[in-house]
This record gives C-alpha cells, sequence and structure tokens, in this order.
C-alpha cells in the first residue's frame, strides 16, 4: 500500500522506536486511481507495448510522451483534499509549518531489488508545490532509466505503480550513507559510514568523495577518511535547495565519534530487524539529531563465491600482472571483477545513446543514470564517486565491474585504447591481459537477478520435484501427489495403463480395430470408441474419421 521505502520508515519509526521524520503516504491506490480517472492506463500501456528497450531514443521518446500525460492530468479531487488534510495534520503533530520532501516509494523499490536512483524526489517542498511535486514523482515510474530497469529486471507493466511519502523535511548539517556490511568483504565485521556536509543528495549522485568511517560491530572506529567536497546543498528559506561553494575542496572531519558510533548502533539494530545488511540514508540536523532516512538491503558483491572458489584451489595471481603496463593504480571498488575493453569516455549524457556493446565506460563521476548501458558494458571507471552512492548499487545489481575515485581516469585514459579494469584490485592495464581476465573468469547471469528468475526459484519446489517414482506402489495414489511433476507422471502412467489395456474390454464385442491408411510412415490401428469412425468399414482412410482430435493430429502428421 505504501511502497517499500515508506513501509520501512514506519517499522523504523513504530517498532523499532528509531527516530526517522514525521510524515505520510499517498498509497498505490491513489496511484490507480489518478491513471484510471485520468483515463491514462491504455495509453499508457500502449506506448511501452511498443517500446525497444535497447533503442535509446525510443525509450527516451515514449518516456517523455508518458510523462507529458502525467503532468498535464489532473489530481482527482478526493485525492487533493485528502493529501492537503494530511499535510495539516503533520503540521499539527509538528507545532509548525513545515517545508517536506516529496519522494518516491514505488512497489518493489528497496526490496531485493533496489530501483536506487530511478525515480525522482524533490527536496524542502513548500505546501503549494506539494501536488505539483506529487505529479513529478508519479511520472517519474515511466523516467527512461526507470522503464529500461523494469523491463531488464523482468517486471510486467502492471507491477510499476508508485505510492509517495511526504515526509517533513530536515534541514541537515550533515548527512550520507551507511553500509552496515563491506559489500565487497562481508565476511569483515566493518560498518562503512560515508558524510558529507550539507544535504545527503551529494553522496548518492556521487559528485563528490565523501569523508568515510570505518567502525567495527564491536564499536571500535577504526579509520576516519577526510572526503574531497568543494560544494554543498542546502535548503533554501522558501523552498528548493541550492548549492554552494566550499572553500578549497575542503576535506575534514564532520561528525564527532559520538555520532559516528550512534550511527552504527543504528546500523546493526536495523540489520538484525530485517536479517540482512543494509543500506541506510540517514541526516543530522542543525540540532544535532540523528535521522534515519531510507533502509533497504544491501547488494553484496557476487564475485565473492569465485574468490572463494580460488582460495580454496590456493591459486594466486601475482598483482600487479608482470608484463603488462599499468595505466593507473589508485580508486575505490565500487563493484568487483575484472572487464576488458575500449574506453568510451563519456563527455555529456547524450552521448549513452551511442555507447557500444563491450566497451568500458569512463565518466568524471558516478551517476544512476548509466543504468542504462550497464547490460552492454564490460565495466566503469569514474574520477570522482561515492562507494555508497546509487550507481555502485546498481553495478552491483547488474555485476558490472566498477572502480570510482580514480581521480584522473579521464585524463590518462583516450577514447577508444583497449584497456583491462581490475576493479577487484584497483588496477586498469594498457591492452588486454589475458591471463587476469582468465583467472576472474565468471559468466555474468543478469537472468538470475530478475524477478521472474527469483520467483522461479520459490515455486520450482512445487513444480520440479518427483515424488511418485513406482507405479507398482501402494502410494502411487492422486492424492499423494505433491508437485506438478508427480501430476503429470501419475497421469501418464495412467494414460499408458489405458491404452494398453483398453483392448480386452473389446475381446467379446463387435468392435474391432481397424487399419489406417493415410499415406503416413507408421502403421496405426484405430479402435473406434464411439462416434468417431464411419460405421461398417474394413480399412479407415483420413475422410472416415468424424474425430476432430484425431483428424488434428493426422493434419500435423501430412
Amino acid at each position: 500500500m505504501a511502497g517499500g521505502k515508506i513501509a520501512h520508515l514506519a517499522e523504523l519509526k513504530n517498532i523499532l522506536q528509531i527516530p526517522t521524520p514525521g510524515g505520510f503516504s499517498i498509497t498505490s491506490y491513489a496511484f490507480m486511481q489518478f491513471l484510471e480517472k485520468a483515463q491514462l492506463k491504455k495509453q499508457i500501456s500502449e506506448i511501452l507495448n511498443n517500446i525497444e528497450i535497447n533503442k535509446i531514443d525510443e525509450l527516451n521518446a515514449a518516456s517523455k510522451k508518458i510523462q507529458e500525460l502525467i503532468l498535464n492530468s489532473e489530481i482527482p479531487r478526493e485525492i487533493e483534499d485528502s493529501i492537503k488534510l494530511a499535510y495539516e495534520n503533520l503540521c499539527k503533530k509538528l507545532n509548525k509549518k513545515c517545508m517536506v520532501s516529496i519522494r518516491s516509494s514505488a512497489i518493489h523499490e528497496d526490496s531485493d531489488f533496489s530501483f536506487a536512483g530511478q525515480y525522482s524526489s524533490f527536496l524542502n517542498v513548500p505546501e503549494e508545490l506539494i501536488l505539483q511535486s506529487y505529479k513529478k514523482v508519479v511520472a517519474s515510474l515511466f523516467n527512461p532509466r526507470a522503464i529500461f530497469y523494469y523491463k531488464t529486471k523482468g517486471f510486467f507493466e502492471t507491477e510499476m505503480v508508485m505510492a509517495v511519502g511526504v515526509l517533513s523535511m530536515v534541514n541537515a548539517k550533515a548527512a550520507g550513507v551507511i553500509y552496515s556490511k563491506n559489500p565487497n568483504n562481508p565476511e569483515s565485521d566493518h560498518i562503512i559510514i560515508n558524510a558529507v556536509k550539507g544535504l545527503g543528495k551529494l553522496v548518492v549522485d556521487g559528485t563528490v568523495i565523501p569523508e568515510t568511517y570505518i567502525v567495527s560491530r564491536s564499536g571500535e572506529i577504526i579509520e576516519k577518511i577526510p572526503g574531497k567536497q568543494n560544494k554543498m546543498l542546502i535548503c533554501k528559506e522558501h523552498g528548493d535547495i541550492e548549492e554552494i561553494p566550499l572553500p578549497g575542496s575542503i576535506s575534514q572531519i564532520s561528525l564527532s565519534d559520538e555520532q559516528i558510533l550512534e550511527l552504527s548502533k543504528f546500523a546493526i539494530k536495523i540489520e538484525e530487524y530485517y536479517k540482512c545488511p543494509q543500506d541506510i540514508e540517514w541526516a543530522i540536523d542543525e540540532q544535532d539529531n540523528i535521522f534515519i532516512l531510507q533502509a533497504r538491503p544491501l547488494k553484496i558483491s557476487p564475485l565473492k563465491l569465485v574468490e572463494q572458489k580460488l582460495f580454496k584451489e590456493k591459486k594466486v595471481l601475482p598483482t600487479p600482472v608482470e608484463g603488462y603496463r599499468v595505466l593507473l593504480n589508485k580508486g575505490i571498488t565500487a563493484c568487483k571483477g575484472v572487464g576488458y575493453g575500449k574506453a568510451f569516455i563519456l563527455t555529456n549524457e547524450e552521448q549513452l545513446n551511442d555507447f557500444p556493446e563491450g566497451h568500458i565506460l569512463v565518466a568524471r563521476h558516478t551517476n544512476p543514470k548509466y543504468v542504462i548501458v550497464m547490460n552492454k558494458a564490460s565495466a566503469i571507471v569514474t574520477d570522482v564517486g561515492s562507494p555508497t552512492g546509487h550507481m555502485a548499487s546498481l553495478s552491483r545489481e547488474y555485476n558490472v565491474p566498477t572502480l570510482i575515485n580514480t581521480e584522473i581516469a579521464t585524463k590518462i585514459i583516450k577514447h577508444g585504447q583497449e584497456i583491462t579494469v581490475d576493479a577487484t584490485n584497483c588496477l586498469i592495464y594498457e591492452g588486454k591481459v589475458e591471463k587476469l581476465i582468465e583467472f576472474f573468469k565468471e559468466q555474468k547471469q543478469p537472468f538470475k537477478e530478475t524477478l521472474i528468475y527469483k520467483t522461479l526459484e520459490k515455486v520450482l519446489k512445487f513444480i520440479v520435484p518427483l515424488y511418485l517414482v513406482d507405479p507398482t506402489s501402494e502410494d502411487f495414489k492422486p492424492e499423494n501427489c505433491k508437485t506438478f511433476h508427480d501430476i503429470t507422471r501419475f497421469c501418464h502412467e495412467m494414460v499408458m495403463h489405458e491404452m494398453f489395456t483398453m483392448w480386452n474390454q473389446y475381446e467379446e464385442s463387435e468392435v474391432h480395430a481397424v487399419p489406417l491408411i493415410a499415406d503416413i510412415p507408421i502403421g496405426v490401428l484405430v479402435l473406434d470408441i464411439e462416434g468417431g469412425l464411419k460405421e461398417g468399414i474394413k480399412k479407415a482412410t483420413p475422410n472416415d474419421i468424424y474425430s476432430i482430435p484425431l483428424k488434428a493430429i493426422l493434419k500435423g502428421m501430412r
């Protein structure tokens, strides 16, 4: 009803007593009513059904058309009135007129499928712009990268439903992301906290290098790594946000030890509640109050299984690999793995339309919009970015080796240059390093990360196992069928039994089998049980057959 993001916040607030912003949900039912009353469902469906997702121009055009339909439609009066009333009640609860953030909370978002950075959110929204911002968030359900994501993940169009969260705005002096485990080394007990000054959008967008804090689960601060932040985002007094410069790429520590440890405790508590590693967004306001803004499952690097296998087999490859020129030996791993191909230096987003299969995307900073080429990219390299950002989450989901924070990749690497990216050891080689590619060889299986695969995994136990294996057993009965395989096995056995014993019924009868002359390469005897064959014949031709199923079989055979 409320979508994953807002449902999770409600659980954190009401069950775990963890501080979250106050707010309310504009439900999935409201979304369905909006589309129904604006008569948009059929139009949207027709547009989506005709999209070829690998043709990016086509994807963009379809997206623009759908979003314009939504933005130009009227919100039903009853939904409009409900939103206004909910906002008034929120202000009463807070004892003040508040700015809000309008956040996507689509069905399936923040579940096994992150949809990280695929939908729009609007920060510091005044009361008079809530309805318009709501429509913009709903429209973002159909932006190009969101359409690409849902189609490549195996969702049906009817499952794309947008609930929206309206939350009191946290005017953050510091904000960021926590990983309750290191996604590239989940066996360690490390919690990773990234932070920036001001609003946390700069962390998830990957446009600055955030501060990093490594904390053990026992409560020890292991390391503090300053960031490089040349700008920050702040709330404007009358709504919206603005970017202001910071002097000389400021690189100092924003969080006190107490705040670092408090955040890590929240991370452990949330992980224990959901029973899996968590990707958590947080903010600290001007009064030093901590708020958790979002919690979702953390995607762990799939290459870990390959590394474990290599460790068991005691295989080791020297690093760097000898005999090859190293172009870069710095950066941070966002998704482990090795990729080879020609470098594609991205200077503007429009160039994504021309991204070739098997190339390596090299860009100035990370961006969740790159998702539309992740099924084609051999690897991704950026100068700037956060390992806790949206694009890093998507890289792990699509299993694309990704190396960020190289600082100078776009200056060192030339467009079209053949390179090998070792995102595991943070190295970029000139040319093709065959032994490295072979060493870390892993078949990409994008189908395993789709909804349909995960659904099949769950239902497979009701389909495939066979329990009725012995037709002579007393247990070979229909009531003992536990799976579809059992049902088909039972039916097949009964049919075969009937086929070879039914003749016995007709031994003393005037009904006899007659040969079929039908110009087919097998001999067929036809036993007419009742009304399927012309009477009184000693040989049957296709014209003598009245049985519709048998006529169909013969037609196919001939």
